[in-house]
């Protein structure tokens, strides 16, 4: 069985056996206007953070969260490895960069093959001078229907870095759109379908580009559940149920990509819970039973992240006690 690399070290594939949240962020700086909303600080929200995935791992068995706060977005793998700690819940990190409002300096004019040597030196160093190594490319960005050429070079060195260790990359499409283009650039460097998850397309009222993206074999990411002055879960619903009617399931990941603290539960807001208090209810209703959400809350990032393109995880036991991990 193959491992995730996560902000403790590897970890058997057979140790998740509870729901994964595929894009999250524990903590985050996107602050570009001073009024301090789109942050995730260790110093204020640590322990907010921490309690809700303690709480989430004890109701739901909640096992492991992609956290894909990358390069540029405040980043900070020993405040993700004390979260992960203290919660009991495993925390895989990532490497990468942003759309190109958020991009720091270092990606100027620098060409991909040197944007490419940075991002291999993280995964294989780790991150931050910490030792801590991502395991997961993301959340790479890009807005509008094709990338920008800054973010076109981030999008290739992502791929190549991919390529060359291992890693499976996860994007940001901005509001949706653009995941197509992000798609043709990524498997045009060489990187497989299977090893890339486009996001956001939750945001993206077009059931035919999700069916286009899945049937290549990329997954689809309805990742921003519960974001309700973006999309409403109503239409996310919708849009979800009609990708799985076209036989898609195997290639869709679900999260709610908790990105500035008012979303939390102790300020009001609907927390990292709400996928799977609010939202996974109402699937159920519609007709979505507990295997599909087993698949695309657990089987579907572990086969994600380790690039298995088959369902190689559907025969652990989901009904073990979770342990620490």
């Amino acid at each position: 069985m193959p491992h995730l690399t996560t902000v403790a070290g590897p970890l058997p594939v057979s140790a998740v056996r509870g729901p994964a949240l595929s894009h999250e962020h524990l903590v985050l700086d996107l602050d570009r206007t001073g009024d301090g909303a789109a942050v995730l600080d260790p110093g204020r929200h640590l322990d907010a953070v921490t309690s809700e995935l303690a709480a989430l791992r004890a109701e739901f068995g909640l096992s492991l969260v992609i956290e894909l706060t990358c390069r540029g977005m405040g980043r900070d793998p020993r405040a993700l490895a004390r979260i992960a700690e203290e919660s009991g819940v495993a925390v895989v990190a990532a490497t990468g960069w942003y759309y190109e409002p958020f991009h720091p300096g270092e990606i100027g004019g620098t060409p991909v093959e040197q944007l490419t040597a940075t991002l291999v030196r993280e995964i294989n160093d780790g991150l931050d001078s910490t030792g801590i190594r991502p395991g997961i490319l993301g959340e790479i960005g890009s807005h509008g229907e094709r990338p920008s050429e800054p973010e076109t070079r981030a999008l290739l060195a992502s791929a190549h870095a991919a390529v060359a260790t291992g890693l499976s990359v996860a994007t940001h499409a901005q509001l949706g759109r653009g995941g197509l283009a992000q798609l043709e650039l990524l498997t045009g460097a060489g990187l497989a379908p299977h090893r890339i998850c486009l996001g956001h397309q939750d945001l993206l009222d077009d059931p035919a580009v999700h069916r286009e993206l899945a049937a290549s074999g990329a997954y689809v990411a309805f990742d921003t559940v519960g974001k309700e002055s973006y999309q409403s879960d109503d239409t996310r619903l919708r849009l979800l149920l009609a990708l799985l009617d076209a036989g898609h399931a195997d290639r869709t990941l679900l999260s709610c990509d908790i990105s500035r603290h008012g979303y939390l539960e102790s300020e009001g807001g609907q927390g990292y819970g709400h996928l799977f208090r609010s939202f996974l209810p109402k699937a159920r209703a519609a007709g979505v039973d507990d295997d599909l959400i087993d698949l695309m809350t657990r089987r579907n990032p572990l086969r994600f992240l380790t690039g298995a393109d088959t369902d190689t995880t559907a025969e652990i036991d989901t009904d073990t006690d979770t342990e620490e991990i």
